[in-house]
């Protein structure tokens, strides 16, 4: 029987730590996130990383800006935020508008406060990268001399997942919009760990998959019933010898690991800081 990879449960277990270590804090940590326009997709993500600091006692700000606003208007709040010692990290929710260049307004956003990891210089990973890594070996599931098959080549997942992938000595193939449906099919059910990172529902089924493979799930997607689910489609469940579900596997995963880079991040800051002034 397949082994159920749950993500939800190994955050809880991070957040309950990390809020023990917050409270033992005179001043908090505290997350900056800049949304510009009000997609709503990026509305429900905020609220919930929103919620989930308050629940473990960081402090947040949410800086919402008009969906006009122009790269200079965005880049000034950026800037401030980036002069601010009470801030610890600093989210650009994406997406953005079309006339806005993300990778040249999150260049405004120091190293150490890009706590999404998404800038080339950040101090961290790439949060959903390290979330699934993780849970990986939570559940002594080694990548080592193993093919993964990455569906998805964003900045955000699917490339920084490969390199980490690799720097676990595993053999990476990654499936993109313009990767020829045989050659898809062909890598799929060669593959040991199948990652699926595109929001695209039931790019992976049963067929596709080779008995005893792994099966880690990033997509987030409504079914016709408005019911969230994956990438993958469950009927893959059962030839699979593990598997994330959605909601519940790598979603609270990213959530955690993004609380513990703001609190990372300012104890980074307070030690550049005392060391600077001793």
């Amino acid at each position: 029987m397949p082994t159920l990879l749950n993500g939800k449960e190994l955050a809880t277990y991070i957040r309950t730590r990390l809020k023990d270590y917050v409270d033992e804090m005179d001043v908090k940590p505290c997350l900056a996130i800049v949304t510009v326009g009000d997609d709503p997709a990026s509305q429900i993500y905020v609220r919930n990383k929103l919620k989930a600091c308050e629940e473990i006692g960081i402090t947040s700000q949410h800086i919402k800006l008009p969906r006009e606003s122009s790269k200079y208007e965005v880049n000034s709040i950026l800037n401030h935020l980036a002069l601010d010692k009470t801030v610890h990290g600093i989210i650009l929710q994406l997406p953005l508008p079309k006339h806005l260049d993300a990778s040249r307004l999150q260049a405004a956003i120091p190293p150490v406060k890009d706590v999404d990891g998404f800038g080339k210089d950040s101090f961290f990973t790439p949060c959903t990268p390290e979330g699934i890594m993780e849970l990986l070996e939570e559940y002594s599931l080694d990548v080592a001399e193993k093919h993964c098959v990455i569906l998805g080549r964003s900045d955000i997942v699917g490339k920084p997942l490969a390199k980490l992938l690799l720097d676990y000595n595993a053999t990476v193939s990654i499936c993109h919009s313009y990767t020829p449906y045989a050659t898809r099919v062909a890598l799929l059910m060669e593959a040991d760990y199948i990652f699926s990172c595109v929001g695209q529902r039931d790019i992976v089924n049963e067929f596709d998959v080779k008995r005893g493979a792994v099966l880690i799930d990033v997509g987030i997607n409504r079914d016709e019933n408005g019911k969230m689910c994956g990438d993958i489609n469950p009927d893959a469940y059962s030839r699979s010898s593990a598997y994330t579900p959605v909601p519940g596997g790598i979603g609270p995963m990213t959530v955690a690991v993004l609380l513990r880079h703001v609190i990372l991040a300012k104890d980074i800051q307070e030690g550049k800081e005392n060391a600077e002034n001793n």
